[in-house]
């Protein structure tokens, strides 16, 4: 699997633990659905304490962290630019407690991909919107096979996947993503050109449409109705 290539005429990279990927998806499942067309949904699993140190909280206070202050701020605002549009699709959208390996469910997107495309989106549903209600313990295997069971996707498989065969493609596809110029999610990949954050969707809809008229503006305005099946 190489970080910039595909068959499909998109890739999408998304984190199950990234607020921004979380408020992406259901857009961009519409996006998928109105083209009528199949992308490539790879994951990304983000090291963020390599970049934004780590934390973690009880009952909602700070018991551990070693964020500097500007790392906090940063986190903050983050999660306050993401809660704004998770909002505007009716989802609640809760700061995690702990930097999360969000391994299992990232594999799982790949599972899902391999075995039954047609649920993607209800796998998103199944794991996405519980999770940042922090209802999900995502890091626990039996926790994930429930969510593709739920999905109406069979887990039969899927530990031995995610020891084996998808935790191989998932670790030989991370240590491409940055040298490639992938750093955050969602980003999307259309002949090589790399695009972070979902106000890009209007270009890319654009793109995939032929590229006919001007180019549109970045904007955060696309349709996501019907965005639950792809």
């Amino acid at each position: 699997m190489n970080a910039l290539e595909s068959n499909a005429p998109l890739i999408v990279y998304v984190d199950i633990k990234s607020p921004y990927a979380f408020v992406a998806i259901r857009p961009t499942l519409a996006l998928e659905k109105e083209l009528g067309l199949g992308f490539d949904w790879r994951p990304l699993t983000l090291d963020i304490p390599s970049y934004l140190g780590s934390a973690r909280k009880k009952q909602g206070k700070v018991v551990e962290s070693t964020r500097s202050t500007s790392q906090w701020s940063w986190v903050k605002y983050a999660y306050r630019d993401a809660r704004r549009y998770a909002e505007r699709q009716a989802l609640m959208l809760k700061g995690t407690e702990k930097i999360w390996d969000s391994t299992l469910p990232n594999i799982g997107i790949l599972w899902v991909t391999q075995t039954a495309r047609d649920r993607l989106g209800d796998y998103f549903e199944a794991v996405y919107p519980p999770f940042w209600r922090r209802e999900l313990d995502i890091e626990d295997l039996a926790v994930v096979e429930a969510c593709l069971e739920k999905a109406g996707i069979d887990s039969n498989g899927f530990a031995e996947f995610a020891g084996g065969e998808g935790r191989i493609q998932h670790d030989k596809l991370q240590p491409q993503l940055h040298p490639s110029g992938i750093y955050g999610v969602p980003t999307y990949v259309m002949d090589g050109t790399i695009l972070f954050g979902r106000e890009h969707l209007p270009y890319v809809r654009w793109h995939l449409q032929g590229r006919e008229g001007p180019a549109p503006d970045m904007a955060n305005e696309i349709d996501s109705a019907g965005a639950r099946s792809c």
